[in-house]
């Protein structure tokens, strides 16, 4: 018994029959042979490649890695021969230990910042001894308190380094 075609489901579009199109092309031995060597060229190399490709990337990292070696092995023995001149130990040794030599004045400022940056006092400093008439302790748990439930943790005023 023969199977009617299927009407097109698009207007325009023609049925294909896929049976009359299989019988109608015929596939020979050398080329379904030469389709597996294909096939199996693919599967054995492929893991080969990305096997190879994998080793290039270690192989350029590692080169990158030997570089930057290079470069701080350089670098360190630039330091060294620095070290070896004794105008440079001497200034190392003035800036870093602030070691002087004899019959020189070293001043040191401890307050170097600008003006802008000094925090200024909101009252001023007493020269007498004050009492105060509350619990020290009470007043200790109240400071804890307040500063746990404020709002704001850092001043108003912002500071530049």
């Amino acid at each position: 018994m023969a199977r009617k075609p299927t009407p097109p489901s698009r207007p325009g579009a023609r049925a294909v029959d896929v049976r009359a199109w299989l019988a109608g092309s015929r596939i020979s031995g050398f080329t379904v042979i030469m389709l597996g060597l294909v096939v199996l060229a693919v599967f054995v190399l492929v893991p080969t490649i990305g096997t190879y490709l994998d080793q290039r990337q270690q192989i350029t990292a590692l080169q990158h890695s030997v570089q930057l070696t290079k470069d701080q092995v350089a670098e360190l023995q630039r330091q060294r021969e620095r070290w070896k001149d004794p105008a440079y130990i001497t200034a190392q040794a003035r800036e870093r230990l602030y070691f002087f030599r004899p019959g020189e004045v070293v001043y040191l400022v401890d307050d170097d910042l600008p003006d802008a940056d000094v925090p200024r006092e909101r009252a001023p400093v007493s020269d007498t001894l004050q009492a105060t008439h509350t619990d020290w302790m009470s007043q200790l748990v109240r400071s804890v308190a307040n500063a746990g439930l404020a709002r704001v943790a850092a001043p108003d005023t912002p500071t530049t380094p």
